[in-house]
């Protein structure tokens, strides 16, 4: 069985964060879905909306003006009426410094995964929330950096790239969206990471030379975690069943397994236990293809190295 969505993205849920209402349960057999969003533009998104009046209500309590909120954070007075209408989502370091200035007890802080979540494309969230409980996650993405390695700059030319254009506002909430969910890659409860990424992904120039030699040294850092593993797949291997497309592996805290695959503005859960297995093994193959990953990083370093 599987959860299809429509959206506007490419590999790892790149476009524009869309808003939501509410939908029916969940299918059988079906991955957890989240309540549908409706596409309206002048809606926002219920989580927004709710973190925006425990702000509101957590000010009036201290008996602070939105200037003194203002200030005490760092930011602007009509930054402050955004975050409260629901208008403009909260960054970690608003929530983390309102936390304290607000005597908040940890709810903000709470709130914080799922309006992070809320600013990814609508087709890709069903995907990030189960993402969120991973234990492992295994992903082959030929064509593009995956999201969760992605720099600032290089997420933002690939927000920007999106067609149709993006106002500023959306480029900003889908790198904001992006950035947050890499918080798994030091999550307290270690999820085991594997990516597989195709030699294109890295020497095809998104945005400019600085942004990749940035991006290619940010793989090698990462790649130092003892929790991650980064692989690449050469461009001159031949045929290889990752050539049919990029997609995602993972395992839940409850050891529940899923896949997942994207291609132009449609991305799909899969749950289903063969379909599933398939992919798994598909994986295993490729993981046997690729680089190991003393090699990758060999060749990581040769690509800096010849810019």
């Amino acid at each position: 069985m599987t959860t299809t969505k429509a959206g506007s993205g490419g590999a790892d849920g790149d476009g524009k964060a869309q808003t939501n209402g509410s939908a029916p349960g969940n299918a059988p057999g079906t991955a957890p879905r989240r309540a549908k969003r409706s596409e309206r533009k002048d809606d926002l998104p219920g989580i927004w909306v709710g973190y925006g009046k425990l702000v509101k209500l957590f000010r009036e309590r201290a008996k602070m003006t939105r200037q003194q909120l203002a200030d005490a954070v760092g930011y602007s007075v009509d930054q402050i009426a955004s975050i409260e209408q629901g208008r403009r989502p909260a960054k970690e370091a608003f929530t983390t410094a309102a936390e304290v200035v607000l005597a908040a007890d940890n709810v903000l802080a709470t709130l914080q995964d799922e309006v992070d979540l809320a600013k990814l494309p609508l087709f890709f969230q069903d995907f990030a929330q189960i993402e969120m409980g991973a234990l492992c996650r295994f992903s082959y993405d030929p064509l593009l950096v995956p999201g969760l390695l992605q720099i600032e700059s290089y997420a933002r030319a690939v927000c920007a790239g999106h067609v149709p254009q993006l106002n500023e506002d959306e480029i900003e909430q889908s790198v904001e969206g992006r950035l947050a969910r890499q918080r798994l890659l030091n999550r307290k409860t270690v999820v085991n990471l594997s990516f597989i990424i195709g030699e294109a992904a890295l020497t095809n120039i998104v945005a400019n030379e600085a942004v990749m030699m940035e991006q290619l040294r940010h793989l090698l850092l990462v790649g130092q975690l003892p929790n991650v593993e980064i692989q690449v797949m050469p461009s001159h291997g031949g045929f290889h069943p990752g050539l049919n497309g990029p997609f995602v592996l993972l395992e839940t805290l409850e050891n529940r397994r899923h896949a997942y695959v994207e291609s132009q503005d449609v991305g799909q859960v899969l749950s289903e236990p063969r379909t599933v297995s398939r992919l798994t093994l598909t994986y295993g193959r490729l993981r046997s293809l690729a680089l190991n990953i003393d090699e990758s990083a060999r060749l990581i370093e040769k690509l800096i190295g010849d810019r």
